[in-house]
Formats: structure tokens, sequence, C-alpha cells
């Protein structure tokens, strides 16, 4: 079958429009952003903490750098900081760049564009925490002690600077002394954390803290995922390749220390008496089906929702079958249901994170990629001021039902343009069978998801007895790079 000439920048676009999105920032907001300038640093009140050795660890392609970290340690105790990009210093709220924000709410990535939540003269430029440029931030401190208990923490306003800009790749390599892929990128990276030996020191510092971080989260029952992301990839002759993104040491690092940030920013503003925007999990509903997913491999679950016996099956499978223990935790992830935003009144805490196994969690440490972090970091900069919330608890339910709303709009419009992508990838190779296992089963149909290359398609034809987790056998029968459908029989279950 001749490859379709698809315009598939065509398909990311009307896709995110079909969506409700902003594809381009409306001209009352790029015109605000292009008169934008850098924001003016002596400031009494505001810390000049720029000489500290910061450093950024992100992904290869990532210009929207949202926070750094710098450690230090002294005796049995230290001091861990958290810059994160002031970006609501630039963007006052009400104003034509915040509201094209609120519209979306979340920067978007399709594989084929990035279409940031603001333009890119402030994400990728004058809100950036890019190397060798001094920053307007919001720090917060934490007191950690040697076995990751986080003593206390405080938040102020500060100058930063980016002194080394890692990647998640190269740093993953050089703390597990393990031989990256080679590329430009990775090398450069080495090289710099090789010549640098007071980052090195900073970066086994902090990976020796973000282990005892989980370590402590792991035994309150938060659970521990590894899943597998696709990462559509285009070939120099104009095909693409379907890559798969899976955490590394790096990746861990970050997440161990955000969490422990926004933590730290909600018993923060609940101590000043401030309303607070929280992330949770509720408790899932869809926990007999976890329960009968356990089963085939011998372990019996309490019949009640319990995060700490999951985790216990969870690091268990994890060991006994690592390579399809990311299928197991997709399978567990979609079982247990989406995250939302809820209000918390002053004082009171929301329901909690049943992954995290966490209270008081919030989003304030990407706001150059997500509005909650803005709202957030909105609220963190009055209650430091002593000044009234920005927002009222009203005005802050409204605006968590709406990010709910528009962050699963998000991962839908994403999905389907990875699926255009992976159904041209695979056009080529209808026909041949695959290993995969379910991950969706309702009235609209049955879904699997392949093992490798990790794409996910329907089942056509017989369907009955099909629940989530199950393994299978599929032969790919059709694909549709325009509407991004894969299709698949069922060859063998089990």
């Amino acid at each position: 079958m001749p490859e379709s000439p698809l315009n598939l920048q065509a398909i990311a676009r009307e896709t995110l429009l079909r969506y409700g999105f902003l594809v381009e920032p409306p001209p009352a907001a790029q015109a605000q952003a292009d008169k934008l300038v850098e924001p003016s640093f002596p400031q009494p009140s505001i810390k000049d903490l720029s000489d500290w050795l910061w450093s950024s660890i992100d992904n290869d392609d990532s210009r929207d750098l949202d926070q750094i970290e710098y450690l230090e340690s002294t005796g049995n105790e230290s001091r861990l900081y958290v810059a994160i990009a002031d970006v609501s210093a630039l963007v006052p709220k009400d104003t034509a760049l915040d509201q094209a924000a609120e519209h979306n709410t979340t920067s978007l990535y399709t594989g084929l564009r990035m279409v940031p939540l603001f333009p890119e003269k402030l994400s990728c430029n004058l809100t950036s925490l890019l190397e060798g440029q001094k920053r307007l931030a919001v720090v917060t401190e934490m007191r950690i002690a040697s076995d990751g208990r986080v003593l206390g923490s405080s938040i102020y306003r500060a100058v930063v600077q980016n002194h080394a800009q890692l990647t998640y790749n190269a740093v993953a390599a050089w703390l597990t002394q393990q031989t990256p892929d080679a590329t430009p990128i990775t090398d450069r990276m080495l090289e710099k954390i090789r010549s640098n030996p007071a980052l090195q020191t900073q970066l086994r510092g902090q990976d020796a803290l973000a282990q005892n971080l989980r370590r402590l989260r792991v035994e309150a029952g938060a659970l521990t995922f590894e899943t597998i992301e696709l990462r559509p990839t285009p070939r120099p002759d104009g095909s693409w390749e379907l890559k798969a993104g899976v955490p590394n040491a790096a990746t861990r690092l970050i997440e161990d220390f955000m969490i422990a940030a926004n933590q730290a920013s909600v018993a923060y503003l609940q101590a000043q008496g401030s309303p607070t925007l929280q992330r949770v999990v509720r408790t899932p509903k869809n926990w007999p089906r976890i329960v009968e997913l356990a089963a085939p491999h011998g372990v019996t679950l309490p019949a009640a929702p319990d995060a700490k016996a999951l985790e216990d099956f969870l690091a268990q499978q994890r060991i006994k079958d690592p390579d399809h223990f990311p299928d197991l935790s997709l399978s567990v992830i979609k079982l247990l249901g989406r995250g939302e935003y809820v209000v918390a009144e002053p004082g009171v805490n929301a329901s909690g994170h049943f992954a995290l196994a966490v209270e008081g969690y919030s989003h304030s440490t990407a706001p150059n990629r997500r509005y909650p972090d803005v709202i957030t970091q909105r609220l963190l900069k009055a209650a430091l001021d002593h000044q009234k919330p920005p927002y009222s608890v009203e005005e802050l339910a409204l605006l968590a039902q709406h990010c709910t709303e528009k962050e699963d709009d998000a991962n839908k419009a994403e999905r389907s343009v990875h699926k255009c992508l992976a159904a041209a990838a695979m056009t080529h190779q209808i026909g041949q069978t695959f290993n995969g296992f379910i991950t969706g089963s309702s009235d609209k149909g049955v879904w699997v998801r392949l093992v490798q290359p990790p794409v996910e398609g329907k089942i056509e034809g017989a369907t009955k007895d099909l629940a989530v987790g199950d393994r299978v056998v599929v032969k790919l029968i059709a694909t549709d790079p325009l509407r991004g459908y894969i299709d698949f029989n069922v060859i063998t279950r089990g």
C-alpha cells in the first residue's frame, strides 16, 4: 500500500481546534507578550541566590524550564532548595495573556508541534530558567532529615541562575554508570557533568536524598509505576519511528523533589489561612477489577482499597516480571481513575492523592506549562505579602472544574494525534502479529496496547470476556492514518 500523502501538521492543528484549544495566542495576548521586557531584580524583599550552583534536569529538547534545584548537606540533615520560575510576575491576573492561558490551561504536546501555555517569548525566554540567565523565582526551602523526613519548609522569592542545564538521559546515565544512547546532546551533557566535580557532588547528593524521600512515601503506601510513553520521532526520509520513553533515575529524582515541593506549597498556604487548589486521586471505584488483576499472579488483595497492599503487589511484580511490569502499571493506572483538581477552604484538607499516599498536594512546580501552577503561585505570593488571596473559594472551584476538564481534553487530543502518527507508521505492518494487553473495555469497544511498539488500537470481532489487563496476541488488520484508527483481531488469549 503506497504511503498516504498526509499533512500530519494539519491533522494536529484540526484536532486541537476540535477540542476547543487555542493553537495560536490571540492578538491581544501576543501584543502583551511583545511588549514585555526583563523584570528589574534589585528589590529589597527578594534574595539574590544567583551565585549558588543551581541546575536543571529536563528533556533533551526542553526550552520552557520551570524548576532548578540546589542541595546543602550538613550533618544529619539537608536543605533542599527548589526554585520555580516566577511566571506570574510577568503575567498579571485577568490580562489578555492570563485569559488565553486560562482558556487552554496546559501546554499541548502532540508529537508534531508543541503549543505552549504562554507565547515562547515568555515560556522559552523571559520566564524560563535557562542556563546562564538570571531569573525571578519562588523558592521552596525544605529541611530534610537523613532518613527522608521533611522537618520543615519555608517559601520566599529570590533571584536565581541556572548554572547547569542538564537532561534526563545524561544524568541517568551518569548516576547509574550505564552506557547511554550516543547523541550529541547526551555527549555534551555528560562532558558538562564530568568536568565539574561540584556538580557531581550535587547530583550524587540529590539522588541519595530523592531515594530517601521515595522510600518513605512507599512505606506510607505510595504506588510506584513504570509506564512506557509513546514518542513518535521523525526519520530523515519523512517516515516515523515509534520510540518508547521510560522512567529512569533522573526522572524519578525530579518527580520526588516536585512532590515534596508541591506538598510544601499547600502546607504554607494552609498555615497562612489561604484556600488551596489541590490535586487529588480519589479512592478507586474499580478496586474489584484491580483485585481480579492481581489474582492470576498468585496475590490476593484486600476487598477494600488498600494502597500499601497494592504497592507490595506492584513491587513484587517489578522484580518477578520486569519485562511486563510497564503493561501491568498502565492497567492499574487506568483502573485507578483520573486525577482532578479540587478546592480546599482554609484549614481543610482535600481527600488526598491515593497513588502518592499524600494529603495536601498541589500542582505548583510547572507554571510555564500548567495554569493550575500559576494559580497556586499567585496564592503563594499573596500569602508572602500578607495580602488577601487573589481568588475567592467560589472562583477557585470554577477554575478547578475547568482545569480538570481541559486536562482531559488535552489528553484526548494528544492521544488522537499520536494515533494518527502511529497508524501512519504501522501501515506497512498490516498482517503481522503482536503481543499486547487489554487497556480499555466499555460499550464503545475494547482496546489493546502492544508491547512493542507501544501503540494502542481497537479490537474487532469477538471481544467477549476480555477485561483490562488481559494479555493477548493480536493481528494488525487495518490502519487509517487520517482518523487515527488501528484495528486488530485477537489470535490467542492469556
